[in-house]
C-alpha cells in the first residue's frame, strides 16, 4: 500500500487495518507527519505538531498490538486537537498571545478519551483567538487557507481542524462550535462536521467565555468516523455538571440505521436569510434526495425571527466577563476584531444579558413546537460559498443587505438550542467550491442526524473527492 493510499484511510479503516497487523501505528504516524509538514508552509492547518511525543505514542501503540493486547477503538489512529482545547504537556494557547507559552498540565475531559482510545495525538490546529469568530486568523500564528483554493477562507473558528481533515493531515480533528465553529469549516472544506448535543461531550477544562452554548465534536471526512469519534467521547465527567450520561447503544450502529418514514423538513432560509443562489440550488438539490430515501420531506416556512441578536448579546457579555480584566494592557496584543467584541461587551447591561436568556429560552421553544411535527431540519449550513482569505464576511447576499452575521444565520440559533447538527457536503459549485447541507435534529437526537447523515453519504458519496 503506498502512502498516498495510506493517508486517505479513514479512521475506520487505519484503527482495521492496524487491528489486523497490515500496517502499523508508526507507519501510519510517519505517513501522516510527512503530509503535514509538506503542506505547512501553503495551508498552516496546524500551529503546532509535536512528532516526537506522536512517534512515541505511535510506537507504544505498535508494542500493545504485538502484544496481542486489548485495543481501544481509535488504537494508532493519528489525530488533531484545536488549539482552545486543552492538551497535556502541549502547548495550548488559543491563537492568542495572552497564552502564547501555556502547557497545560491535565488534558481536556475530551482529549483523554481519545488518549485513552489509543489515538495518536499529532500537535494542535489553528483557531481565531478563543474561538471568537468563524474565521481561522489570529495575531500569533496568522491565517490558515482553504484546501480546495488557497486564496480563500476555511471558515472557522475550528478551519484548521477542517483544513487538515481536508487535506489527510490526520482522519479526525477534535474541534469546538460555539455559533457554527465545526459546522462552518466542515461546508467550506467539503467534509463532515457534527455538534453533539449539548452536554454529550463534556467541556472541562478550557478557556472561559462560551458557558451554555459550546459543543466539542468531531471533524472528519466520514460520517462513520465521526460516529466512532462520538463513541469514544460521548459519557458524562463530573467536572462538567450540564454533561449528559452514556447512552446504551453505540453511535456507530446508528450508521446502519434505516431512515424509511422519517418526517423530514426543508428550508432554503429559515424565513429571515438570504442565501446565495448556488448554495440554495445545492442545498435544494440535496434535501430532494431525502425523498429517494423513503423519507417525508416538506417544504417549510418555520418562521422564526432572526435570534442573532439574543446571540451576540449573551456571547459579547460572556466574553467581556472573561477576558475584560486583560484590557487596556492587551491592546496591542489582541486580535483588533476581539477587542471590539469585548468592548460591545461592555455596554451589555444585566438586564438585556437576562433579557436575552429569556429570547435564547422563547427560541427553544419555538424549535421544540416545530420538531415535533418533523424528526429532522435541513437548511443550507453558510448561507454563501467560501471567500476570499483575509476579506471580511460578505454585507450583502443575492442583492440583499445582511447583517454581520448574515453569513452564517443556520449554524448559531442551535448554539441557543442545543441540539444536534450535522454539516455534510450537499455538493460543489461549478468552479468547485463545496457547499454544505445542516441536518438539525430534535435535542438529544444524535443517533438519528448520524442515521441520516449517513444514509445521504450512501447516497452521495464524497469521501472520494479530493483537493488538488
Amino acid at each position: 500500500m503506498s502512502r498516498d493510499d495510506l493517508a486517505w484511510k479513514s479512521a475506520l479503516e487505519l484503527a482495521t487495518l492496524i487491528r489486523e497487523k497490515q500496517v502499523s501505528p508508526v507507519e501510519v504516524t510517519e505517513t501522516v507527519l510527512a503530509r503535514i509538514d509538506a503542506s505547512a508552509e501553503r495551508l498552516n492547518a496546524y500551529c503546532l505538531v509535536s512528532p516526537d511525543t506522536a512517534l512515541t505514542a505511535a510506537r507504544e501503540a505498535e508494542i500493545v498490538v504485538m502484544k496481542g493486547e486489548p485495543l481501544g477503538l481509535l488504537h494508532g489512529v493519528p489525530v488533531s486537537v484545536k488549539d482552545v482545547i486543552f492538551t497535556r504537556a502541549l502547548r495550548t494557547t488559543g491563537g492568542s498571545r495572552l497564552f502564547a507559552e501555556m502547557v497545560p498540565d491535565q488534558d481536556a475531559v475530551a482529549v483523554a478519551r481519545l488518549r485513552a482510545a489509543g489515538a495518536v495525538v499529532l500537535g494542535k490546529t489553528n483557531t481565531s483567538e478563543f474561538g471568537h469568530k468563524a474565521l481561522t486568523d489570529n495575531p500569533l500564528f496568522g491565517a490558515t487557507r482553504n484546501p480546495w483554493n488557497v486564496e480563500l477562507t476555511p471558515g472557522g473558528s475550528s478551519g484548521g481542524a477542517a483544513a487538515a481533515v481536508a487535506a489527510d493531515l490526520g482522519p479526525i480533528a477534535l474541534g469546538t462550535d460555539g455559533g457554527g465553529s465545526i459546522r462552518i469549516p466542515a461546508a467550506f472544506c467539503g467534509i463532515v462536521g457534527f455538534k453533539p448535543s449539548y452536554g454529550r461531550v463534556p467541556q472541562s477544562p478550557g478557556f472561559p467565555g462560551w458557558e451554555g452554548l459550546s459543543h466539542t465534536g468531531p471533524i472528519t471526512r466520514t460520517v462513520r468516523d465521526a460516529a466512532l469519534a462520538l463513541d469514544v467521547l460521548a459519557g458524562a465527567d463530573d467536572r462538567d455538571r450540564e454533561s449528559l450520561p452514556s447512552e446504551s447503544v453505540p453511535y456507530r450502529e446508528a450508521s446502519e440505521d434505516d431512515v424509511k418514514g422519517l418526517h423530514v423538513a426543508w428550508t432554503p432560509d429559515l424565513g429571515y436569510a438570504s442565501v446565495d443562489p448556488r448554495v440554495r440550488q445545492l442545498c435544494e438539490d440535496a434535501a430532494a434526495e431525502f425523498e429517494s430515501l423513503r423519507c417525508y420531506v416538506e417544504v417549510v416556512n418555520p418562521a422564526w425571527d432572526d435570534p442573532e441578536d439574543a446571540f451576540v448579546t449573551l456571547l459579547a457579555a460572556q466574553f467581556h466577563a472573561a477576558w475584560s480584566d486583560r484590557l487596556p494592557h492587551a491592546y496591542k496584543v489582541m486580535d483588533r476584531t476581539l477587542i471590539k467584541f469585548l468592548e460591545r461587551g461592555a455596554a451589555v447591561s444585566s438586564r438585556e444579558y437576562f433579557a436575552a436568556r429569556a429570547r435564547a429560552d422563547a427560541i427553544w421553544q419555538d424549535v421544540a413546537a416545530f420538531l415535533a411535527r418533523f424528526d429532522l431540519l435541513l437548511t443550507p449550513t453558510v448561507a454563501v460559498p467560501p471567500f476570499p482569505l483575509g476579506s471580511r464576511p460578505p454585507r450583502q447576499i443575492d442583492g440583499r443587505d445582511v447583517s454581520v452575521l448574515g453569513w452564517m444565520p443556520f449554524t448559531f440559533p442551535f448554539n441557543l438550542t442545543g441540539q444536534p447538527a450535522c454539516s455534510v457536503p450537499a455538493g460543489w459549485t461549478d468552479d468547485g467550491l463545496p457547499v454544505g447541507l445542516q441536518i438539525v435534529g430534535r435535542r438529544h437526537a444524535d443517533r438519528v442526524v448520524l442515521a441520516a447523515a449517513a444514509a445521504f453519504e450512501a447516497a452521495r458519496p464524497w469521501s472520494d473527492r479530493h483537493p488538488a
